[in-house]
């Protein structure tokens, strides 16, 4: 059964969440399954937070229900119209797209257990279609016919409340998702949290009647019996301020250049570009330290007839310091453009140099 979100969404949220401001009451036990009406991925991650950072203790169950437009967690953008978010769990990257599912698991610290969590997931699909071949691996992915991944996961253990979170392949773009998970650098070093490649495949590859909402509706329906609540889903605003006071500011933070990108672990580039220029390649060495988002370390390596060095140390002095995004690297090397004496030989072998430097990013 689904609730529109409404004033009863308050009394009952009223029940789990602890919300000065709001007015919500003290805690009782209980426990409560929430969907988003939002596809937006910031909004999304935003409630989550909000919702970690809200929590009543002792016996408080939720579930949070929710699916994105085109977008990747914690990983490189490399389409348009895909957007890039970083979520405040561990793990590495993940694409959403409006056929895969998002679940999060909260309770507090002392019963937080992502093995019995996905053991819920498999009952649900179990129940749902027997003939399903599903199972849960030790490193808490969920498998389909023993080999391909359909769910992956990740979680935040905070002081006295926690939150577990994976995804669960409906019908998802493979095609997108198989593109925009490889990396394109070579040469990179880093010591972020890798992103393991595995062979995936949608639920709906194997069973053409499944839809999203007979998912959702399956879990529900399974975390419900298990936590002894009544199966209700509560559909819930992500940008409703007067339920989750503080919520825009959140979506804000998670947008944010400094979020995103400035809370990058550090890494280094260290590249050869072969650049193509009239009737000859040229191969150009590129090493660079990024931290925090910014380029702290810049060499770049190119014979010195074919530029000027004291051009190629104004490009590598300005970029040092500067955002590893190619915008910022375009309003660089523009600057940089107009100081150049007129020679049109000058500024084609500029651009290309520049535009090499902005295919790294």
């Amino acid at each position: 059964m689904v609730l529109q979100s409404s004033l009863k969404n308050c009394l009952q949220l009223s029940c789990i969440f602890r919300t000065p401001k709001a007015g919500f009451r003290s805690t009782t036990s209980g426990g409560l399954i929430i969907q988003s009406v939002s596809n937006d991925v910031y909004e999304n991650l935003a409630v989550e937070d909000w919702i970690h950072d809200h929590m009543n203790l002792e016996n408080q169950q939720v579930l949070f229900l929710w699916r994105n437009s085109p977008a990747v967690v914690m990983g490189k953008q490399r389409q348009k119209n895909i957007k890039l978010a970083r979520r405040k769990s561990g793990g590495g990257t993940v694409y959403h797209d409006l056929g895969n599912i998002n679940l999060t698991f909260f309770t507090n610290r002392k019963k937080y257990e992502r093995m019995e969590n996905l053991k819920l997931v498999v009952k649900a699909l179990k129940a749902l279609r027997p003939q399903l071949d599903v199972h849960v691996t030790d490193r808490y992915d969920i498998l389909l016919d023993r080999q391909y991944k359909i769910s992956g996961t990740a979680a935040k253990l905070g002081r006295t409340t926690a939150y577990h979170h994976c995804t669960l392949l409906c019908n998802a773009d493979k095609l997108v998702l198989s593109s925009i998970l490889k990396s394109p650098y070579k040469g990179l070093k880093s010591n972020a949290t890798p992103s393991v490649p595995a062979s995936v495949k949608n639920l709906f590859e194997e069973d053409p009647s499944l839809t999203c909402e007979m998912l959702l509706d399956a879990i529900a329906e399974q975390y419900a019996t298990q936590h002894q609540i009544d199966h209700h889903i509560t559909l819930i605003n992500p940008a409703d301020e007067v339920l989750l006071p503080g919520i825009n500011n959140r979506v804000k933070e998670l947008q944010n250049w400094e979020w995103v990108y400035g809370k990058t672990p550090k890494f280094s580039i260290s590249t050869c570009c072969n650049m193509v220029y009239k009737d000859s390649v040229l191969d150009v060495k590129v090493d660079m330290d990024i931290k925090h988002g910014r380029i702290e370390v810049c060499n770049i390596g190119l014979p010195e007839q074919w530029l000027p060095p004291a051009l190629c140390s104004e490009l590598v002095q300005s970029l040092t310091g500067s955002k590893f995004c190619p915008n910022e690297t375009t309003t660089v090397a523009t600057t940089l453009l107009r100081m150049l004496p007129q020679d049109d030989e000058l500024h084609s072998r500029w651009n290309l140099l520049c535009e090499n430097m902005m295919m790294l990013m």
